[in-house]
């Protein structure tokens, strides 16, 4: 990224391949819809190349670089006036298969559904933990920096999103096997 700053924006194109798919992995796990994840992805390197001036390269460029992604989808809901996706209820998702008879991969299956329902239910700092720390592989100090909070209130939030999920996910495996 400093080569960048420093006007070698051909580099623009090595960070895009290291980094593009975390983060497609980041925006698809908080908005489910490819193709609004691939127009973030792209909204983030926009950004980056806008304001490489601002990256000092004193912390992690991960930090910054998913500072970005969060500040980008952020102003996307801004800007489309929509109910932040964690208020909706997609109810297709909530119909599942009938339980009884299911194989071992449509079990699998069923189990990847439910924790990603109940990871869409959690509000929308605690979700952004998860994703950060679980899937992203942050640690808590990055998440902080990119949240703007201590590192004790990430791991506050993630002790409660913890607990939050896993009430949800036996709720919902509850509501799979009466179906």
């Amino acid at each position: 990224m400093m080569k960048v700053k420093d006007g070698q924006l051909d580099k623009l194109g090595l960070l895009y391949e290291r980094y593009s798919s975390s983060l497609y992995g980041f925006f698809y796990r908080k908005t489910k819809q490819p193709q609004l994840s691939e127009d973030l992805v792209q909204s983030v390197f926009e950004r980056m190349l806008k304001y490489r001036d601002t990256y000092t390269g004193d912390g992690s460029f991960t930090t910054w670089m998913f500072s970005i992604a969060r500040n980008a989808h952020i102003d996307h809901y801004r800007k489309q006036k929509r109910l932040r996706e964690d208020e909706i209820l997609d109810e297709e998702r909530i119909q599942g298969e009938d339980p009884s008879g299911l194989g071992e991969q449509d079990l699998r299956a069923q189990r990847k559904q439910i924790l990603e329902q109940a990871i869409d239910s959690l509000d929308e700092d605690k979700k952004e933990v998860v994703i950060l720390s679980r899937f992203e592989g942050l640690r808590y100090q990055e998440i902080a920096d990119i949240q703007g909070v201590s590192e004790s209130a990430v791991k506050v939030r993630m002790f409660r999103a913890m607990k939050e999920l896993k009430q949800t996910v036996t709720t919902l495996t509850n509501e799979y096997s009466n179906e």
